[in-house]
């Protein structure tokens, strides 16, 4: 089984749009990303890859859920183009070449790219992705070449405003 923890960053300052790539995150928000961080670590939950968008909030987003959940940030590997609005075809790929042992991988990016990624890879989905929502699917796959489109299933997922 291989498993993805998808990850909209958390709530950003609603300023600086002009300056999109180096908005920063509120406090509300890292609180929310510490409070979702420790839901992941009751669930047992842990990534052995975080795939994240270089933007800042969404670097400050990793930073604090590498922290709670005992990843070592400086292996994080940040894709530019999960900020610039990756396809869902390139995002599959990019998973199709993980290697084999990594067995579940934490993906942050941004909406509205993270919510096309779950349509992508579940059958039916159609949920509200608020900041800092982690959902977390299952593919019943033992090699991340054979990851197909619509093969996923939702195993959690965990919402700020509703802890």
């Amino acid at each position: 089984m291989k498993r993805i923890i998808m990850v909209r960053h958390a709530k950003s300052i609603s300023y600086g749009y002009d300056q999109d790539f180096d908005r920063t995150l509120t406090e509300g928000g890292k609180e929310d990303a510490e409070r979702i961080s420790r839901e992941l670590v009751k669930a047992k939950l842990h990534p052995d890859l975080i795939i994240s968008s270089p933007a800042v909030r969404t670097t400050q987003t990793t930073r604090i859920f590498a922290d709670l959940l005992g990843y070592p940030a400086g292996t994080v590997r940040y894709e530019k183009k999960l900020y610039s609005g990756m396809q869902t075809t390139t995002f599959t790929r990019m998973l199709q070449e993980l290697d084999n042992q990594h067995t579940t991988v934490m993906v942050v990016g941004h909406n509205p790219t993270v919510y096309y990624f779950l349509d992508f890879l579940l059958p039916e989905f159609s949920l509200d992705v608020p900041t800092c929502s982690a959902i977390v699917l299952n593919f019943d796959i033992d090699q991340w070449s054979k990851l197909r489109d619509h093969s996923g299933k939702i195993t959690h997922r965990w919402i700020p405003d509703l802890l």
